[in-house]
């Protein structure tokens, strides 16, 4: 049994107060709304659209072996950026006032052949509370025994090697997400430290329904549509999957397991002494915050500092409120940890499991990320203070 966990205040608690006050003034002054707007719903529709688009073209049968096939990549990443762009923000009720409306675009995650009951407690719950906490945020999780993100874990000989074959790993992200991980997750009695041993029964109900329906839309008809074999199939579903995890765990990875990012531990109390606003900013980076493509892709994923924050706002806000919660983090001596670009966050991402991987480095990382101060890195993601 997980010691339960309790962030403790601090003196600067009050970061956290501030930020909102000054967040809820801005939408207060605007007059606009933190949900939704215009440019957002048009996201949702474009994204929607061609993946709706690029699976009717595939079963109509009227194209190549080859052209099918990239329509299929092509299908697995838009799957991803519908994940992203419609159902996270709609999963953490931040696409609309409306409760309906957010559990209606929240279903655009069976899209992705995951389920969005399981997610929102896997994320909405243990991710955003236990934020890079050993033990407790399976998030950090990647492959338990080959990758090595928790500096406590034993140091294996093959770990020497995990910057180069971890990215290939998480390709196998989504392929895990329909045939494995929902199934295992549900059935656990507990994750972290959430309790999860007494499930509605509609939800199990709604698992394996979702799932069968997922496997019927793209593996039966498809087989039954096509005239293909059932190992061309199977290669453009593995495909498909193939691109649609490496999107998946590249864009999540660069978010919290970067150079400067810290994974603390609780005391013997199973306290952290840091209150937790503070602890977010110390286990959280941004990438590429001014690059409009990053933000159109990624749903505001490239701001995870300001989604952790304020998971209810849209993210098509993110921009807008960049600048408050930079100021509001420099004003009370936090860090705010972010990677230029995309580029300098991946080669971020791979310095750490490198770090990660030689036991001359592990005492140097082991420092950095147990701090519960602010934390600064000289390379990668770094604190603009």
């Amino acid at each position: 049994m997980l010691t339960q966990v309790k962030f403790r205040n601090t003196n600067r608690s009050q970061f956290f107060v501030t930020a909102r006050k000054r967040v809820d003034a801005y939408f207060s002054e605007q007059a606009i709304s933190p949900h939704a707007n215009s440019a957002m719903w048009s996201k949702a529709i474009f994204f929607l659209t061609g993946y709706a688009l690029l699976y009717g073209l595939i079963l109509s049968n009227q194209f190549g072996l080859w052209t099918m096939l990239a329509m299929a990549v092509l299908l697995g990443m838009f799957a991803a950026f519908i994940g992203f762009n419609v159902s996270h923000d709609a999963l953490h009720g931040a696409f609309s006032s409306r409760g309906w409306v957010n559990r209606l675009l929240g279903s655009s995650f069976y899209l992705l052949g995951a389920n969005p009951y399981v997610w929102k407690i896997t994320h909405n719950i243990v991710h955003h509370t236990y934020t890079n906490i050993p033990g407790h945020d399976e998030d950090i999780e990647v492959a338990p025994g080959l990758v090595r993100l928790d500096p406590d874990d034993k140091l294996q000989p093959w770990h020497r090697y995990q910057q180069w074959y971890t990215f290939p790993l998480y390709s196998l992200a989504s392929l895990s997400w329909v045939f494995r991980k929902d199934y295992v997750k549900f059935f656990k009695s507990q994750i972290g430290q959430h309790d999860t041993s007494a499930h509605p029964r509609k939800e199990m109900i709604k698992l394996f329904v979702s799932k069968g329906l997922y496997y019927l839309f793209f593996l039966v008809i498809p087989f039954l549509v096509l005239d293909i074999t059932w190992w061309q199939l199977l290669i453009g579903f593995v495909l498909m999957h193939l691109a649609e995890g490496l999107v998946l765990g590249l864009v999540f990875q660069l978010a919290h397991a970067v150079e400067g990012t810290s994974f603390p531990l609780p005391d013997n109390q199973g306290d952290i002494q840091n209150a937790w606003a503070i602890h977010q900013m110390q286990t959280t980076a941004n990438f590429a915050p001014r690059s409009a493509t990053a933000a159109f892709f990624c749903g505001g994923l490239n701001r995870q500092i300001e989604h952790h924050l304020f998971p209810k706002v849209c993210h098509i806000h993110y921009p807008a409120i960049t600048n408050i919660v930079r100021q509001t983090a420099h004003e009370f001596d936090l860090p705010y940890l972010e990677n230029k670009t995309f580029g300098s966050a991946l080669y971020s991402h791979y310095r750490l499991l490198e770090k990660l991987g030689r036991p001359v480095q592990h005492a140097q990382v082991v420092s950095m990320s147990r701090t519960t101060g602010s934390v600064k890195s000289k390379a990668g993601a770094h604190a603009t203070n």
